[in-house]
Order: C-alpha cells, then structure tokens, then sequence
C-alpha cells in the first residue's frame, strides 16, 4: 500500500513481483483512482486482501473510501473492477476492514470451484446518532454476506487455520481498549461460514493481539500475562498459553516487546517460514529490532533497521516488511535471516545529504513523579550552517500521539524539518507509553494530563540544566492527544515560550460527548467515568483553565475530523482571543484526523515556522510565506 499526498492522499495497491529482480513496482489497475482505504474505528488499517484464484490468477479486494464498498480488482487489469459488497441504505453506512482469506478445505464439495470466502469487521453506522454496530462478516465474490460474530462492541483480527476448518478471532467491550482486556475467540466454519453454536472463548485477557496460526495449525497470540508483549502458543482445548521464547520476554537492559498497540488493524509482528521458522519484531529501549525464533532462542537479523511495520513471511524463508531506520526513509524491503536486505518499493531520491541529518542520543530522565521517563533528543544539523559557539539552540518538545503510543524510531522528515533549520527537539516516550513493558503502559490509567504533562517538562528542563539547549526558547508540540499533553503543559505551567497544537484536545467533557466509538470510553481509564466524574474532567481540561494561558500558540484543524471535532480547536482559539494572548489558526478543508494531502502538509510546517519565527524572534530560512499571528479577535472595520 502506498499513500500519495500529492493526488489528495489517496491510498494505492502496488505489486512488485519477487521471482523477477529487475522488476519494478507497478500499481495495481485501477486501485489508484478508487483510493483504498477504510475507516472503521475511524484509523482503519487493514483495507485490502490480496489471493490467487484457483486458476493462477492474482486479485485484489479491497474498501474504497469513496462509498467503503468491497471491490474486486483484477491484478493484471484484464477487467474492471466490480463492487463486491452492496450499496448501503445510507452513503458510506457500510464500512469493512482487516479482511482474511478462508482457505478451501481439501476434498471439500465444489473443490476448486467454491467462491472463496474471505471474513471482515464490518462497521454499520445509521443516522439515528446511536453508536454503530461492529460485528464480523463472511462474504462471498457473488455478494452474498453472512454474519459471522456479532454482539460485542469490536471485534479484530479475524484468522482462519490453515485448512480452513476454524477461524480465531478477538472482541473486547466498553470500557477496555485493545491493549486493557481482550478475548481470543475460536469458532467452527463449514464452507467459510460459521457453524452456530461453535463459538467459544478460549483466553479471557488480558491484552490479547495478533492471533496467527503456524503452518502446522498450532494457534498463538500476543498476551502481556506476563508484564511485557510476548508471543504465546495456544491451547486450543484448554485455552492455556505458553510463551514461545525459551529465555524471559523481558530481558535485555529495557526488556522486549513483541507486540504494539492496535490503533489499526492488520498488524503483524510475527509469522512463519514455510520450514517453521518464526520471524518476529520487538521493540527495545524503544528501538525496532528483528530477528527469528529457533529451539526457544531469539537470533537478531543484522539488517541495520531500527523501525518496522507489519511482517509478511516469503515462500522463500525472507521477511517482507517497511522497515526505516535513523538515516534511512520507510521503504518496502525484502529481509533475508543474515540481515542482507533489498529494496523492493520505488526508489527516491534522499531530501537530505547524510551529514544533514540528525541522529539521536536515546536518554532516560527523572520525572516529577518518582518514575524514569524516556526520550530522543535530536541536536540541530545542517551542514551548510556554523552555529555561533555561544548560542545554544531553541528546544522543540513533541508529545506523540494515542497517548498509548511511541515515539518513532526511524527518520523522520517531519523532525528533521527542524534540525536542519537549527531547532533541537526532543521526542518523548512519556509514562503511558508503549514499548516498556505493561506497568509503564499503565502510569497513565486515572493520571492523564498529568503523567505524560510532568514527563514533556521534565525532559525540556533535563537539557536545559544539561547545556544542551536554550532555557528561555524551549517550544512543545504535540497532535491529538499530544495536543491535549501540549494543551495541559501551556495551561499549567510557564516553561514553554511557545506552542503548536495540531487538532488536540482542549475540552475533556466534549470530547467524552462527541468523539466516534472507538474511543468513546477510552477516557473512563484515562481520567475516571463519565459523567460520575465530571468535575475531574473539567480539571484536567485545558479549555477550563485558560485565564492562565499566557503563551503563544499555532492552533491546526482539519474540517472533517471526527476524533477531535473542530469546535474543540476552535474553542481554544476563542479563548486565545478573549485573553490576548499572540496566536494563529489554521484550518484545513477536507483534512480529518491529520493531514494527508501534500500541499496541506507542507503549509503546516510552513506556518508553524514562520509562527515561531515571529514569537522567538528569528527570520526563517527560505521563502515561505508569512502567517498572521493575532493578539485578539478581529476588529471590525468602522
């Protein structure tokens, strides 16, 4: 799958073939202008299915975003595409996501002539503002829908076993989310359809993930049972599980984990080689690493990567995956078990010259509470620049996203936009986040707005005390729930000289109301249950406490954003007004939960750069144009 920013962020389906080195990566007819993707949970992932047909030839289905119907596209481009599924009773009412092929039984009735059968989330919304109904659902090539599992709030990672006789799959219910308490479900299929009354629960929690089968049809799982994401095989009589690692999960100086958290579908940090030999991901220190599994032994595969996506096993005993690293860009490779690599993906040209990039220096910090965080800190670099030996460099803090999420441990363009124009930043892995184990993961459960909020500070101020960076131009940047991080920072402490907020969260109540399904309970473990604990929610909300906003801010929103609504953005910038305080805000039409569409992407980075320009007093590097910052609201003309 690619992405392509400069065609309205469309998503394409690209095919390279393996056998064929000289081969170039070609799109698949057509998947171009239909734009694949899905929108399920509203950060879908997991929008196509590839499979050969009995008579050797390649196909694709996959959700358009257009209307979100399946469509079946021929790989080859011999004929059109076709809707699969059927037009909803309202537009795009339908959503489909995380879609597996049932394998055709041997000897099974029909034997090469059965329609296969291939299982999805399917996400039906109406337009009675009730919650949409999550459920999973077999459908065949001629149309013909049967719903598998039904009841629970969500549903994931349907699996079939290998002969198609079974098929895993995960649920869990308000209030938990995917990485809280999961259920690993086993069902009978005939045919690829349900046999009723087969279904069972085999592991009740607690964050269950990935559910794959090896070749011999053994089940497995991702469980933190044990403190750490490890990878278990499954009893599937008795729902027992076992790590399949010899020695501890957790070992190494910061421990292993094997699993990351699933804010979309279709994830992958496992899977087998034809022999059985089982590759695998895990993340250390907050760094990716890869490597197989022999005999209980985990074995490194030097490949020189420190980032990487979801895990596709080669016929040929490689790994297919995105890997990245600190000095190299997200690209399609092809893995052997020594670590030699190749590059199957399109090839393009560096933006940066290798001395031009900043590699970080990962460091571990005291916080106010008592614990250790973690973090990069990336010093400025530009090769064409001298820096003055007595200035030291203004300090750009980022709060990632989720907030159960990570910092990225590859090269980042949009943190390099920074370094090389002479700004540090510092990209913290705040309590709550994921890749240190269960216990880090959970600081953040009833303590939202303030575990992750003390972390930013304390590492801003950890470089400043150190010399690395300029105490009085220290600037705090996050998105989503980075933004509400960035928000409660501003709000309730004067560390920071500046601000930038990309459609994060002021109001906690609101948030609570309007926000989609997926997280609509999220906050009952963040904060505390609504609305018993409304008055919590209006403590910890950054849009309650802004008569102490006293520093400069960039607000940015996306018209179509269904996870922080515009009205929280513009809520914020009201108040801004109302106290005076040096603002923009910028909104972008058609953009939904962060930006996709090239020219937009670049205007942000543009504004927020001529933003601080003007707050911190320097003139930006390069002709970009100026954005206008406001000190109240607009005067009407007399």
């Amino acid at each position: 799958m690619e992405e392509r920013p400069l065609d309205h962020g469309r998503g394409s389906v690209v095919r390279v073939r393996l056998n064929e080195p000289g081969a170039g990566p070609v799109d698949v007819p057509h998947s171009a202008e239909a734009d694949i993707r899905t929108a399920v949970h509203e950060y879908g992932g997991g929008a196509w299915l590839p499979f050969e047909a009995a008579d050797g030839n390649h196909f694709v289905l996959a959700s358009c975003m257009s209307d979100h119907r399946v469509r079946l596209f021929d790989a080859a481009g011999e004929a059109a595409p076709r809707a699969v599924t059927p037009e909803p009773d309202i537009p795009r009412g339908l959503r489909y996501a995380d879609p597996a092929l049932v394998p055709v039984p041997p000897g099974s009735a029909g034997g090469a002539a059965v329609s296969p059968v291939s299982v999805w989330v399917r996400e039906s919304h109406d337009d009675t503002g009730n919650e949409p109904r999550n459920e999973l659902v077999a459908i065949r090539l001629d149309g013909t829908i049967s719903v598998v599992a039904t009841g629970a709030d969500f549903y994931s990672s349907p699996r079939p076993s290998p002969d198609g006789s079974a098929l895993a799959y995960l649920s869990w219910d308000h209030p938990n989310m995917p990485w809280d308490h999961v259920r690993l479900h086993l069902v009978d299929l005939d045919g690829g359809m349900a046999v009723p009354g087969t279904d069972r629960v085999l592991v009740d929690g607690p964050a269950l993930s990935q559910p794959a089968w090896s070749p011999d049809g053994e089940l497995h799982t991702v469980t933190d049972v044990d403190g750490w994401w490890s990878i278990h095989h499954v009893d599937t009589e008795t729902g027992a599980t076992e790590p399949v690692l010899g020695n501890t999960a957790a070992g190494g100086e910061h421990g292993r984990e094997f699993g990351v958290s699933a804010w979309v579908f279709a994830q992958a940090t496992y899977g087998w080689s034809a022999d059985g030999t089982l590759w695998c991901t895990w993340t250390s220190g907050g760094v990716g690493h890869l490597g197989i599994i022999r005999d209980g032994q985990l074995e490194e595969a030097p490949s020189g990567f420190t980032d990487f996506g979801r895990l596709a096993v080669t016929p040929g005993g490689s790994v297919v995956t995105v890997a990245a690293g600190w000095t190299r860009q997200a690209a399609v490779v092809e893995i052997a078990p020594d670590g030699s690599h190749r590059q199957l993906s399109a090839s393009e040209p560096s933006v940066l010259d290798s001395d031009d990039v900043s590699v970080p220096e990962a460091f571990t910090f005291d916080s106010d509470d008592g614990c250790e965080a973690h973090a990069f800190f990336f010093p400025p670099a530009n090769s064409a620049v001298t820096a003055q030996p007595d200035e030291l460099p203004p300090l750009m803090v980022l709060s990632h996203g989720g907030p159960t999420g990570s910092a990225r441990s590859s090269l980042d363009l949009g943190i390099q936009y920074w370094t090389t124009r002479g700004i540090a930043v510092v990209d913290v892995n705040y309590g709550g986040s994921t890749g240190y184990g269960t216990a880090f993961r959970n600081l953040l459960r009833g303590q939202w707005g303030v575990v992750d909020t003390q972390d930013c500070i304390a590492a801003a101020l950890h470089l400043a005390s150190e010399g690395a960076v300029d105490a009085q131009r220290l600037v705090i940047k996050g998105g989503s729930a980075g933004g509400y991080t960035t928000l409660c920072a501003l709000t309730g402490s004067d560390v920071f000289a500046a601000g930038i907020s990309r459609y994060g969260v002021a109001d906690l109540e609101a948030l609570a109301r309007d926000t989609h399904k997926f997280e609509a309970r999220y906050l009952d473990g963040l904060i505390g249950p609504w609305p018993e604990q409304a008055g919590l929610y209006r403590e910890r909300s950054p849009i309650w406490r802004t008569d102490q906003l006293r520093t400069p801010m960039i607000v940015l929103q996306g018209t179509e954003d269904r996870v922080v609504p515009q009205s929280q953005s513009e809520q914020l910038v009201e108040a801004l007004a109302s106290a005076a305080v040096p603002h923009a805000y910028l909104l972008f039409e058609g953009e939904g939960h962060g930006f996709r569409r090239g020219p937009n992407i670049v205007a942000a980075l543009e504004a927020e750069l001529s933003f601080l320009g003007q707050v911190l007093g320097f003139e930006p590097a390069g002709d970009i144009a100026r954005v206008e910052v406001r000190e109240g609201r607009q005067q009407q003309p007399q």
